[in-house]
């Protein structure tokens, strides 16, 4: 589908573009992940930490410290799979978008 440049999509409101970051870099690296023959041992909690962070990002407003956690657990799960590497430095950076977490 083609959109004219500088027409916003009817979906009743304004998506925030972080949330599209990362929506777009999680789903790319779920794919790419999908796609990945090799398996490996903790493959299941990186298929469970993307759905997760998707489900934050359908949500809006997801919260700086589930996504950091969900991003290390990801990391560190499929961190050996150098196939994988890019997809994973695009969520990173669509998490960085959000900035950082408040200190106490």
């Amino acid at each position: 589908m083609l959109r004219s440049v500088g027409r916003k999509r009817a979906t009743g409101g304004d998506v925030d573009p972080r949330v599209a970051a990362l929506r777009t870099a999680v789903s790319r690296l779920r794919r790419e992940l999908a796609g990945h023959p090799a398996e490996f041992p903790d493959r299941g909690i990186a298929e469970d930490e993307l759905a997760a962070l998707d489900a934050m990002a359908v949500g809006g407003a997801p919260e700086i410290p589930r996504l950091r956690r969900s991003l290390l657990l990801v990391a560190g799960s499929i961190g050996s799979v150098s196939a994988l590497a890019p997809g994973l430095r695009d969520v990173r950076i669509a998490v960085d978008l959000f900035g950082e977490p408040p200190r106490p």
